[in-house]
């Protein structure tokens, strides 16, 4: 067991090279997002950052959004989803429920209006199964507002989605008119 000081600055440090910056410790990062453990672990520990095998297995374990995966043998781990380069997630387009939501907040809410949701710097929209779930997405950035998403609609109408390992529904963008500003 870890003190959540130290499990938070792990979390946070694994998002950041397994989800967007893995050159900065020049991790290798296959095209379905696995890295060597032992690679993250000895470039970790040259970049001043380093860790045990326990504590990696804890944040895995223990992480309350479920963001990372081991593989079976622990030799390798990856992001569930979130990444900002391109990578396979090997997951197959799912029927999602007849509605998901989005936490934000009110600066964001006109251009929502307009262009409705975009992926931006990720490879996909992250909509949440539940309105608890979108309240804490939105409250990292302040005050939250939650947009309901007619995700039935949306897939009735072509748009493919998908649900990452740890419960985040996935999509290429939402337009404006599968989104209920209320």
């Amino acid at each position: 067991m870890i003190d959540s000081k130290r499990e938070k600055f792990l979390s946070k440090f694994f998002s950041y090279v397994l989800r967007h910056h893995p050159k900065v410790i020049d991790l290798k990062v296959d095209e379905f997002g696995w890295a060597s453990v032992d690679e993250l672990m000895a470039n970790a520990a040259k970049d001043g950052k380093p860790f045990t095998m326990e504590e990696l297995q804890f944040v895995v374990a223990n992480n309350a959004k479920q963001r990372f995966s081991l593989s079976e043998d622990n030799s390798k781990i990856r992001a569930n989803q979130g990444h900002s380069f391109p990578v396979n997630l090997e997951l197959e387009p799912i029927a999602p429920p007849a509605y998901l939501y989005h936490g934000t907040v009110a600066k964001f809410i006109e251009q929502i209006k307009e262009d409705g949701l975009q992926k931006m710097s990720r490879q996909h929209v992250h909509l949440s199964p539940d309105r608890e779930t979108a309240i804490n997405v939105g409250s990292r950035r302040g005050k939250p507002v939650i947009l309901t998403i007619r995700a039935g609609a949306m897939h009735e109408s072509g748009y493919q989605f998908y649900l990452s390992k740890n419960g985040v529904w996935l999509v290429d963008a939402v337009p404006a008119e599968y989104i209920e500003f209320k």
